[in-house]
């Protein structure tokens, strides 16, 4: 199939509304926009070294964690939710009753992808794992009552508040499993030869369409990409996420992908996805230059810790993965006593690694914001 002739599919009257079905996708795809070849290579080139500086970096478990939660934020916040960054990682009791259940939705995303990362090294990507991740992706939080972990049942819309007045219906729900099985087979199928790049934007694109869950599929589709990346190995570690890319272009993403819909442009949606991986390929690697440059820094300033400088470490490893905390999180994970765990914060406060930002004497939290602030950026 030629992206230039592609037909994305047809509208199908039900009883008092027309949804969507879209055509199939496990088949060969070819184009003759030269612009996709040139971004293409580009964006191969830049996931490959942001690849081979994943793999360079020391412990770099430690700060996957952070790309982890920044994902988990700006997908959370491309479907409304208002948790900072800065929140996603502080723990529940720190943030004001009114914000909670956006922070356990950015929560669940965290143990979602994290999750589904690790179910990858024993299961491919499937629609089981899929099903799998939107369990956790809704437990105990507002979708929890629309089918978490099943594809879903009913007719549902995006936009507008009725089947009457949506947006987009995506197709009805007899359709899903055939077409979703469909996408499966097209994540593996060796037979249609198509650029891993290629196939797992037109993935994302057919998901949304098909919106096979009640509720969570913008958050699902969106962790399908890294999931991809690492099972099909162009990423050895979860490094590289899209949603900051989306969200700082979201009219555009939304409408890419309903371009697709209403006038066949493929086209548009592919050269959008891979200028994303390419452009947010290339900010990571300049994360883990100012994470590797900024470590080197401060591991300098504990040589003046003298005999506590182990344990100096110990807490700088620990901020690496979460860089708001409490006494009572460095002695719960350091194994250590309060006392000695408040003794550390007062030198590192001293040292200008940690800063307090919230709290006065109980339950006061402290931050490690020049790591915190590399990934704003």
């Amino acid at each position: 199939m030629k992206f230039e002739t592609f037909k994305a599919g047809v509208r199908r009257q039900q009883y008092l509304y027309k949804s969507f079905s879209p055509a199939s996708v496990d088949h060969a795809w070819s184009w003759e926009d030269s612009k996709i070849n040139t971004l293409l290579e580009r964006a191969m080139q830049a996931l490959g070294e942001l690849n081979a500086y994943s793999l360079i970096v020391p412990d770099i478990d430690l700060f996957i964690q952070m790309h982890v939660v920044k994902e988990a934020n700006q997908s959370s916040r491309i479907e409304g939710t208002q948790t900072g960054m800065d929140e996603a990682l502080m723990p529940e009791e720190q943030i004001a009753p009114e914000k909670r259940d956006d922070w356990r939705e950015v929560r669940n995303y965290v143990d979602a992808m994290n999750e589904a990362v690790t179910e990858l090294k024993r299961l491919p990507l499937s629609n089981r794992l899929l099903k799998q991740t939107h369990a956790t992706l809704l437990r105990g939080v507002r979708g929890e009552h629309k089918q978490p972990g099943e594809f879903r049942t009913s007719q549902n819309w995006i936009g507008g508040a009725s089947l009457a007045d949506a947006v987009f219906i995506p197709p009805h729900q007899d359709e899903v499993a055939e077409l979703m099985s469909d996408l499966e087979k097209f994540w593996h199928d060796e037979h249609v030869d198509v650029p891993h790049l290629i196939r797992v934007a037109i993935s994302h694109y057919q998901f949304e369409t098909i919106h096979p869950f009640c509720d969570g599929n913008g958050r699902i589709g969106r962790l399908l990409i890294p999931l991809y990346f690492i099972g099909h190995g162009l990423l050895d570690k979860p490094s590289l996420y899209l949603s900051d890319y989306f969200e700082r272009h979201r009219a555009h993403y939304y409408d890419a992908l309903m371009r697709v819909r209403v006038s066949n442009d493929m086209i548009h949606w592919v050269r959008f996805f891979l200028t994303g991986v390419a452009e947010t390929a290339a900010r990571g690697k300049v994360v883990f230059h100012n994470i590797l440059a900024l470590r080197g820094e401060v591991e300098q300033a504990l040589f003046g810790m003298g005999r506590r400088a182990q344990s100096g470490r110990d807490l700088l490893n620990l901020l690496y993965r979460s860089p708001f905390v409490t006494a009572g999180d460095i002695s719960a994970g350091l194994g250590i006593s309060t006392p000695t765990a408040n003794a550390l914060i007062r030198e590192f406060v001293k040292m200008d690694i940690l800063k307090q930002v919230s709290g006065m004497q109980r339950n006061r939290v402290f931050a490690f914001e020049r790591y915190f602030n590399l990934f704003l950026s």
